[in-house]
């Protein structure tokens, strides 16, 4: 027989809450496969994949102008601290992903602040981590929004002013390769 002062305590677990939201999600079917409001438990060592093709990523969208792998998130512990971080990774080689006002391009990755915004082509996610004490688990809640998350949160839209003809943080269609999918 075990005494309360043995039992084991329950620890809290990090969530990283997603509230997405697509102009054209109701007409299109966007996020038919993604059960949202629920929270997925996931191994800390979990490297969650968003994008199109569902054998490979945990979360897809049904919609051709994603890639079939549009991004990644991965849970890490920085040296001298006891909270979990997130970091996400861009690995679609022709839209880039932007975090807040930075853009990311084709395999860049950075740290996701407590609460940001994260976009590419038309896609809005606003992403808000609360901490939890597991180091072994971690949890990833989706939440549909029926509104676009830039206006209802008043972030500024990003678009890149070119400097004189160039733009240092833009990347041009024309002169990079893109990603052509053998089934298109």
């Amino acid at each position: 027989m075990t005494s309360f002062e043995d039992a084991d305590t329950e620890e809290t677990v990090t969530c990283l809450r997603m509230t997405v939201y697509h102009p054209g999600q109701l007409e299109s079917g966007i996020f038919q496969s993604i059960a949202f409001g629920s929270r997925e438990k996931l191994p800390s060592s979990e490297v969650v994949k968003f994008g199109r093709n569902s054998k490979v990523c945990l979360y897809s969208f049904q919609d051709k102008q994603v890639s079939r792998v549009q991004f990644s998130l991965q849970l890490f512990k920085k040296f001298d601290s006891s909270v979990l971080s997130f970091e996400i990774k861009n690995m679609s080689k022709k839209t880039n992903l932007i975090v807040d006002n930075r853009e990311l391009g084709y395999l860049n990755k950075t740290d996701l602040p407590y609460k940001c915004m994260v976009r590419f082509g038309e896609y809005q996610f606003l992403m808000e981590k609360e901490d939890g004490e597991s180091l072994e688990l971690f949890e990833i809640q989706l939440i549909f929004s029926s509104m676009s998350l830039l206006q209802e949160n008043n972030w500024p839209s990003h678009s890149p002013i070119p400097e004189y003809g160039r733009c240092s943080s833009c990347s041009t269609q024309s002169s990079s390769p893109t990603e052509m999918d053998e089934n298109d």
